[in-house]
């Protein structure tokens, strides 16, 4: 039976990956409103009284809103994915980041309330939760997470900037340190010490590095690459779209490479002399850090394809 998605904000750049991503999915159909219609909050609550699933991929102020309107339906709401920023530490969602841990997967399918992960997040979670868990990484640990994105997810603005005017090669942002993904990387990697984030944006479209160093001599055990890259094998080894890759030789990584593709990959390099180590994880931002991830979660989320818990 064909499952009915309504996109609320459809136009913009994340809304329209993911229409396109599920516009080639079997055994779902995408319905959309007519541009005149897209600001009538009567269309839009009828359109999503209609529906399966409504994804928001809208500002925080509207998602909350259309959230609010999706609860308004009582029993006959459908179920919610919502791309923004809104409800990543909410109570009552559940946090679509099917690799999180043991169950997550099981956890999204059958939630009616998702919400979708940050891009930075996605990694720095990623790299962090299984070493948290696993106890190599004290949740208290002060850390500093490094990121560069492709200019695609910054918005309408930022991509024309990129490419009618050229842009710049590389910007430092958010350099008051408060960042909007801290609050979701802390609660779901599990740390108890707020991190420090230095995010980057790169004159390239697509495609992402979120770095994380450490000094293995202040960690408990002293623990070496090689332990921390079994804890990583041992996490991700069931699933499908993180993968634990091997240092390449040349010791050099770039971003690019990942553009297209909704898969997560994992890097630790080391200095073993010096006992020092940078977890990297490489993604697409507006893949497995965006609209590949609202895929994934909307398969599990209508029972599209059955969860792979570890």
């Amino acid at each position: 039976m064909t499952k009915t998605v309504f996109i609320d904000g459809e136009a913009g750049t994340t809304g329209l990956e993911i229409g396109q991503r599920l516009r080639g999915l079997a055994g779902v159909s995408v319905r959309s409103l007519d541009a005149a219609a897209r600001r009538d909050r009567a269309a839009r609550l009828a359109m999503m009284a209609a529906v399966d699933l409504v994804v928001l991929c809208l500002p925080d102020e509207a998602a909350r809103d259309a959230a609010d309107m999706i609860e308004g339906l009582g029993g006959g709401a459908p179920k919610l994915l919502d791309a923004s920023t809104a409800h990543r530490v909410a109570p009552g969602w559940v946090y679509g980041f099917a690799e999180l841990a043991p169950g997550q997967a099981s956890e999204i399918a059958a939630a009616p309330r998702v919400a979708n992960p940050g891009c930075y997040a996605t990694g720095a979670i990623g790299l962090l939760r299984p070493l948290i868990d696993a106890g190599v990484i004290p949740p208290e640990h002060p850390l500093c997470i490094q990121g560069i994105s492709g200019y695609s997810g910054g918005g309408k603005s930022m991509i024309a900037d990129h490419e009618q005017t050229g842009g710049p090669a590389l910007e430092l942002y958010a350099l008051s340190l408060n960042h909007k993904h801290i609050p979701e990387i802390m609660r779901h990697a599990g740390l108890t010490t707020r991190p420090i984030f230095v995010p980057a944006v790169g004159h390239f479209r697509q495609g992402m590095l979120v770095m994380v160093p450490l000094q293995l001599e202040t960690l408990p055990g002293r623990p070496t690459a090689r332990e921390i890259g079994s804890v990583f094998d041992d996490w991700y080894h069931a699933t499908k779209q993180v993968r634990v890759r091997r240092p390449p030789a040349d010791q050099r990584l770039q971003a690019e490479p990942m553009a297209g593709s909704d898969l997560m990959e994992i890097y630790v390099f080391e200095n073993e002399a010096e006992s020092q180590v940078v977890l990297v994880a490489r993604l697409d931002n507006l893949g497995k850090g965006a609209a590949g991830a609202a895929v994934q979660n909307i398969g599990l989320m209508l029972g599209l394809h059955a969860p792979m818990d570890r």
